[in-house]
């Protein structure tokens, strides 16, 4: 193992997360294709970001890059002080499940297995032994309301439960960060609140950095801070009230803006 990542945890007050000139491009063949360009970011411990852009805007590109899924084609990430793009794939395997907590969209738990063996299932892939990795499951659940419901397999529960239970497999490792991807998109508006008034209160009370990936501007509304992209670039990156206002006002000015009429052809022309 690299000497870095035996210096995990001990980065002192560096940014959680720290990119600069990140840029990502695919290729097929000779031909590359630019999906982000020259993205600079810092989130300091304890913060609780939300990335809004719409569908092609690189947001989906740079949450895989934030949670070492990918990496990126040019520039510095270093994650807890870790430059993770000299990593090899088994050192960012490492740092996934040292570091990030994982929460998806469509919840990613293992049907046939149990509510509290899902949550168990990052501990066992780090190599704890299966009592004690139940031990600390169970001590999640019951941190997300649901350790009665531990033996349950995850077809026998409402769409928020699973998306609970999925946070407390995100929380099982004591990560410093969680990576929330779409976390609401499968929810009902009700259900939606309480998953993200539960983000909140890890944030403030436990003082995990919150990453959130969202294209609705109410679920953002949760965040502390914003950042938007548009075709790969940033657009915004400040106080979520205001990047939310500026938003709001984009659209409203949008909507104001009567559409193009061409002019009426003159006698003559066809």
């Amino acid at each position: 193992m690299s000497a870095q990542l035996s210096q995990l945890g001990r980065a002192g007050e560096a940014p959680l997360i720290d990119i600069r000139a990140v840029s990502k491009s695919y290729f097929s063949g000779s031909v590359a294709t630019r999906v982000l360009f020259d993205i600079d970011l810092a989130v300091p411990r304890g913060d609780f970001l939300a990335v809004m852009g719409q569908s092609g805007s690189g947001k989906s590109t740079l949450m895989n890059i934030f949670g070492c899924l990918d990496q990126a084609t040019s520039g510095t990430y270093l994650l807890n002080g870790v430059d993770t793009l000299s990593l090899s794939r088994a050192e960012l395997a490492t740092i996934r499940n040292r570091t990030i907590g994982f929460v998806f969209q469509s919840f990613n738990l293992i049907k046939r297995m149990s509510v509290a063996e899902n949550v168990a299932l990052p501990l066992i892939y780090a190599g704890v032994g299966r009592k004690q990795a139940h031990a600390k499951a169970l001590v999640e659940l019951e941190r997300v309301g649901l350790k009665d419901l531990a033996g349950r397999t995850p077809n026998q529960l409402s769409g928020g439960q699973q998306q609970r239970v999925a946070i407390a497999r995100a929380l099982v490792g004591d990560p410093p960060l969680i990576l929330a991807d779409e976390p609401t998109g499968n929810l009902d508006t009700q259900t939606s609140i309480e998953i993200m008034r539960s983000f909140q209160q890890l944030n403030e009370e436990r003082g995990i950095t919150i990453l959130l990936v969202t294209h609705e501007p109410d679920i953002a509304a949760y965040s502390k801070r914003l950042m938007r992209l548009k075709d790969g670039r940033v657009l915004y990156d400040g106080p979520a009230a205001e990047g939310l206002r500026q938003l709001a006002h984009s659209h409203e000015q949008a909507a104001l803006t009567p559409p193009h009429q061409s002019s009426p052809a003159r006698l003559g022309e066809a």
